[in-house]
């Protein structure tokens, strides 16, 4: 399957063109962590609704957005529906990581067939930096944002 990728892609024929080929592979991998992130925080918000309801009597009223829409139901109606989409959420999570994996390798082959190397100067390096910790800073407010 990877030869059959590899042969739809045609050779780079000069620098830009492998320049080019190398940051769209770069763009589609962070293209990728986005994605995995924002189905991580999905995942958390379904965790916390489950864990609020579960102890709740099953025959209580709850509401539930369905495309746009306020429905109401019981939570015994609500709580599999809610278990299964972190479930689906999940699974497309492990598929995603899967996809950044070979992603990955695929950069790194094409940084080792072409011998590539990245040259930042120190003032960018410091701002990737602040802005991993920023980063990191942001998934520590999950609990918050599911309140809203």
């Amino acid at each position: 399957m990877a030869s059959a990728s590899e042969s739809e892609r045609k050779e780079p024929v000069n620098e830009q063109m492998v320049a080019n080929m190398y940051g769209a592979l770069r763009s589609e991998l962070n293209q990728i962590y986005s994605k995995i992130t924002e189905l991580e925080m999905e995942a958390s918000e379904h965790s916390l609704v489950i864990s609020a309801i579960e102890p709740l009597d099953p025959s209580r009223r709850c509401y539930r957005m369905i495309g746009g829409v306020l429905v109401e139901r019981t939570i015994k109606e609500v709580l599999p529906a809610v278990q299964h989409n972190k479930e689906g959420i999940e699974e497309v999570i492990s598929r995603l990581n899967e996809a950044l994996e070979k992603k990955k390798k695929e950069i790194v082959d094409l940084e080792a067939k072409y011998k590539i190397k990245i040259r930042k100067p120190d003032g960018e390096a410091k701002e990737e930096d602040s802005g991993r910790k920023e980063g990191a800073a942001q998934g520590v407010l999950v609990g918050p944002a599911g309140e809203n």
